[in-house]
């Protein structure tokens, strides 16, 4: 296992053990658990990523810390949209929407409001760091 993949497991066992105890907000930043269908495995990958929300509706971005690449997730996404959120207390089926033109403009400035870092990953790469939105299934 890589050091990158064990501190994405102790990530989502801290964020699990915390929820279970009813404290998932106690995490360094605000984290979703996005699990994904792989592209090419078709297995389930758990991630934690960094959950930014509009409203009541959340969204993630996909800097991958401006790498020139995409993250895996968000490839596993592309390929397979029907994704599971855990944020907070909460977890529930999303559909998984890539925001495009104003829209992707308007949510990513709003990140980088937040989390300045943001900003910093989009000037260290010549990708458009994708935005994607997790609307979540009505049942």
């Amino acid at each position: 296992m890589s050091e990158f993949q064990d501190r994405n497991r102790k990530l989502i066992e801290q964020f699990r053990a915390n929820r279970d105890k009813g404290e998932a907000n106690r995490m360094p930043m605000p984290l979703v658990i996005l699990t994904t269908t792989g592209a090419k495995s078709g297995k389930s990958h758990a991630t934690p990523v960094r959950i930014f929300m509009d409203g009541d509706k959340p969204y993630v971005i996909a800097s991958k810390g401006g790498a020139p690449s995409h993250p895996d997730w968000y490839r596993n996404l592309v390929a397979y949209p029907e994704v599971t959120v855990e944020l907070g207390k909460e977890t529930f089926k999303a559909k998984a929407v890539v925001a495009s033109g104003k829209e992707r403009d308007r949510l990513f400035k709003q990140a980088v409001a937040e989390a300045p870092g943001f900003g910093e990953y989009q000037a260290n790469t010549t990708r458009e760091i994708p935005v994607v939105v997790l609307e979540r299934e009505r049942a």
